[in-house]
């Protein structure tokens, strides 16, 4: 069955962009190591969703539909309006790609953490500690 208009679009206001559940997660990782971050810096490029002031280094969870990540939930695209989806995806893709050089330029250091990789707390935790301590 296919939605109507005021369907989807009441769909799509449901769709949150803070305090993601992923976001939540790779929280309450970085506090267990004992980092602590400030969230969402407005005066930063992107508004990093995580980030580590006096270590210069930044965390962006992103979505693997909305940023267009080449894993299984991230490689598709919907049925309906697919050109309108493929133009918004690669913006995201490509606004993305200026916010990291922007911050880069600034001397930040920047790690995505991608939807997919929440499933693999093990992995995701060592990643970030990693990135945090390196």
């Amino acid at each position: 069955m296919q939605e109507t208009a005021e369907q989807r679009s009441r769909i799509m206001r449901c769709v949150k962009s803070k305090d993601t559940k992923p976001e939540l997660v790779v929280r309450k990782i970085s506090h267990s190591l004992g980092y602590r971050h400030r969230l969402y810096r407005k005066d930063l490029p992107g508004k990093p969703d995580l980030v580590y002031p006096s270590r210069k280094k930044i965390i962006f969870v992103h979505g693997c539909f909305w940023h267009g990540h080449k894993c299984k939930r991230g490689d598709r695209l919907p049925k309906s309006n697919r050109e309108y989806w493929v133009k918004k995806i690669k913006s995201n893709m490509e606004r993305d790609k200026l916010h990291i050089e922007e911050l880069n330029n600034q001397g930040w250091s920047v790690l995505i953490v991608w939807e997919c990789e929440v499933k693999n707390l093990q992995v995701l935790t060592q990643k970030i500690a990693e990135f945090i301590d390196g």
